[in-house]
């Protein structure tokens, strides 16, 4: 494997999972990036893509040389630069639930492009997380530690949440007493058959028997119903505190727990550029308690 333009190729196509973007970040056309495929997987002689739903996705065989043509990227980009300039360089891919994405790491990445400007960052919130065991992630923040021996979990914060309505609706409809009451009002909550985790389902946590009248698959569109005096939700406090128009229901009998991990894949853990990513994302962990 001699020919590093054709793994350069390969990791745009990896990346960006269609052949006309990765050919347009290249500068090169269609037709070369797709003549450069072929030839790769003709000297590898395995198919390293299958085309699902109009996207580039990785065989095992691709995810293998995923994790050699990153290592190769980052030998290059070291021999080339700098003495000075040897600074973690590189596309990640962070796997993390909307409502830590939109309240906790939105609002810190200005400082981590300013201090890391050659790292390309993109966050992934599409429901569910992207496991990196599959490399659909370099790292993924998730609500349960995973078991699989090809990943690193640590833990990244521990946070809460409670129950929380406007004063308005609760003025309205009344103040529950305890959470047999909660029965009688509307109630907030995610979409049953979309929950993607079972550390999702707090309603039936809190009391047996409970459901949502007004349902969402998004976090934050349930703060937005919540917000305008739609009922009663489950928030994390790291979302609840920013509203002052909310505030906490039966404050001193419920309480709901959990952890955020976060993994990253035993193959580019200690690349340079995801312990960067990781080092940022640990700092900023410590504020959702």
């Amino acid at each position: 494997m001699q020919n590093w333009d054709d793994l350069r190729i390969f990791l745009a196509v990896a990346r960006s999972r269609r052949i006309a973007p990765a050919a347009r970040s290249l500068g090169v056309d269609a037709t070369t990036v797709g003549r450069r495929l072929a030839r790769l997987a003709a000297r590898v002689e395995r198919p390293l893509f299958e085309s699902i739903g109009g996207e580039r996705r990785l065989t095992e065989e691709g995810e293998a040389l995923l994790a050699h043509a990153e290592t190769v990227e980052a030998a290059v980009i070291a021999a080339i630069a700098p003495a000075s300039d040897l600074a973690p360089a590189g596309h990640v891919r962070v796997s993390v639930a909307e409502g830590l994405a939109t309240w906790v790491v939105a609002p810190a990445i200005a400082p981590f492009q300013a201090s890391h400007p050659r790292i390309r960052l993109d966050l992934i919130t599409a429901s569910g997380f992207l496991n990196p065991s599959k490399r659909e992630a370099d790292i993924a923040i998730m609500l349960a530690r995973p078991r699989s021996a090809q990943l690193r979990a640590s833990e990244f914060a521990r946070y809460r949440l409670r129950l929380y309505a406007t004063s308005s609706y609760l003025d309205r409809h009344g103040r529950p007493r305890s959470n047999g009451d909660l029965g009688k009002h509307v109630l907030v909550g995610y979409v049953p058959e979309h929950i993607y985790a079972p550390e999702l389902d707090y309603l039936s946590e809190i009391e047996p028997g409970l459901a949502p009248q007004v349902r969402s698959t998004s976090i934050n569109v349930q703060h937005a119903l919540v917000s305008a005096g739609a009922g009663i939700a489950v928030l994390p406090d790291f979302i609840a505190r920013h509203n002052p128009r909310l505030e906490p229901v039966l404050e001193d009998a419920v309480a709901v727990h959990r952890t955020f991990w976060l993994v990253t894949h035993q193959d580019t853990h200690s690349a340079s550029r995801i312990q960067a990513v990781c080092g940022w994302l640990e700092s900023i962990g410590g504020g959702l308690g």
